[in-house]
């Protein structure tokens, strides 16, 4: 069964509950890439069940959502109650192909993408996180929830990313 939205919302704000988000953010390129190294392009490419995706489709999926990302910030910062568009993330993965995607060029894209969100939410003021976008599918979502959010969806991967590679398939 499919989560609902706000089922969605609760379970990625769950995993960062009483951290702080932006540290959290910051830190998420140094571990990804502590967990590809070393490992075989074979390995990286493995499904761990029909349906699901690999390691290199997930860190491919963390780049194009960082751009997303990027964008829904800029927006949202500018132009305060500005309507979010939702976008399938499956179709994406699908369309520019996650699955053929090279890992280390997923990684640097999210990694220069990822630094540059976190140096312009340093340099922000603080009572701009309050402006908000209306999401499509979650309704209105200020830039401080939206922080939380990715802090709490780049656990969620690195999880994710953790238990496929410990698999002994």
């Amino acid at each position: 069964m499919q989560e609902t939205p706000a089922q969605y919302t609760q379970r990625l704000l769950s995993y960062s509950e009483g951290k702080e988000p932006l540290a959290l953010q910051q830190t998420t390129p140094k571990k990804l890439s502590a967990l590809l190294k070393g490992k075989t392009k074979k390995r990286l490419m493995r499904r761990p069940a029909p349906g699901k995706w690999s390691v290199v489709e997930i860190v491919a999926h963390l780049a194009d959502a960082e751009i997303a990302i990027s964008w829904r910030l800029r927006q949202i910062l500018s132009s305060n109650a500005i309507p979010i568009q939702a976008y399938d993330q499956d179709s994406w993965a699908t369309t520019l192909d996650y699955a053929h995607r090279d890992s280390k060029q997923s990684l640097e894209d999210f990694r220069v993408l990822r630094n540059s969100n976190v140096a312009l939410l340093k340099t922000v003021p603080r009572k701009l996180w309050e402006n908000y976008g209306i999401h499509q599918e979650r309704g209105n979502e200020s830039v401080a929830h939206i922080v939380r959010m990715i802090a709490g969806h780049d656990l969620n991967h690195l999880q994710q990313i953790e238990r496929i590679l410990k698999e002994k398939r």
